[in-house]
């Protein structure tokens, strides 16, 4: 019973869906939005919120955020996906020894020159 409550809740966590919208690896990391409203905070779920939390100070990887969380990575990526769009996280730039590859960044960057 208590393994159909959990298989339910993730499914009403991702509503049903099993990709999400961008393309986020493993690593990727995001960081919350600096001055979100807080009315923009208080309409999030409970996940969200976590999330906002572990991101608020420093950013995360999908694989920490995931482990913290204690979901599944295809449901955190699905998750973050949400919040990205809904610009309550933001793409982090990757650490200096990053090789650049990083599709979350290549989008944001790509995002930002259309923006021009």
């Amino acid at each position: 019973m208590a393994e159909d409550t959990a298989h339910l809740r993730l499914y009403a966590l991702t509503g049903g869906r099993t990709r999400p919208a961008r393309a986020l690896g493993l690593v990727s990391r995001v960081r919350a939005t600096p001055g979100l409203a807080p009315s923009t905070v208080d309409r999030l779920g409970p996940e969200s919120a976590q999330v906002l939390e572990l991101c608020g100070r420093e950013p995360c990887s999908v694989a920490e955020i995931a482990g913290r969380l204690g979901i599944p990575v295809q449901v955190t990526k699905i998750l973050l996906s949400d919040l990205l769009d809904a610009h309550v996280l933001v793409p982090a730039l990757p650490p200096r020894e990053a090789d650049g590859s990083d599709p979350l960044l290549l989008e944001a960057a790509l995002e930002g020159l259309r923006s021009l």
